[in-house]
């Protein structure tokens, strides 16, 4: 049986070039997420670049540590963190082995599974907003720390499959949602333009003392 050419798997190769190629190109792009009770698909609508030491905003800008390792490994694997002590966030790692970059999956709209990840997210208003936010995302997908380090090039509970990106002129580039400091300007989140299940930006919010 012939794997139509949207199905195939994403090559390791695919991930093994600098992040801010590598981002973009995975618009439209399909995340095939099997969990125990059943396969959830999502198509990228929305994604962020971070450029590891060369970026403040980077988890690994200031090197290696326990929570990011998995960045500094192959490309291809994912990178799973916890956020604000309850969400969990999807990252697909990116570069030469030992160059930690990442690209943080941020909104998608689920394509197979919607029965799934409404049971992951009851407080869902509509199919739109299921994942609409990396942590809307993430929770849709039924995606935690289990999955830090797993290969999204090969079987597994998680892959990447070719999908139909979109054509270069639907896809938009802005600054990054929340991120402030030397790295707030950088134009490094895409997304497809119009789509409605891309999340709303929102600029970096500085903490008060108390």
């Amino acid at each position: 049986m012939i794997t139509p050419p949207e199905r195939v798997p994403l090559h390791r190769s695919f991930f093994d070039r600098p992040v801010l190629r590598i981002a973009p190109d995975l618009l439209g792009r399909t995340l095939l997420r099997d969990t125990p009770d059943g396969p959830i698909e999502l198509r990228l609508t929305e994604v962020e670049a971070y450029d590891g030491p060369n970026d403040p905003g980077s988890h690994a800008y200031r090197g290696r540590t326990d929570r990011n390792a998995v960045m500094f490994g192959p490309p291809g694997h994912v990178y799973v963190y916890f956020t604000y002590g309850m969400w969990h966030c999807l990252n697909l790692v990116c570069g030469p082995e030992g160059a930690p970059s990442g690209v943080l999956l941020r909104g998608g709209e689920i394509t197979a599974g919607a029965d799934l990840a409404r049971v992951h997210r009851p407080t869902s208003r509509k199919d739109s907003d299921l994942a609409q936010g990396p942590a809307r995302l993430a929770t849709a997908l039924s995606v935690d720390r289990a999955l830090n380090g797993a290969d999204a090039c090969t079987p597994g509970p998680l892959q990447i499959l070719t999908g139909t990106p979109p054509p270069p002129a639907a896809i938009r580039t802005g600054p990054r949602t929340g991120v402030g400091g030397q790295g707030a300007a950088h134009p490094w989140r895409y997304w497809i333009d119009g789509d409605p299940t891309v999340s709303p930006y929102r600029a970096h919010t500085p903490r008060k003392r108390r």
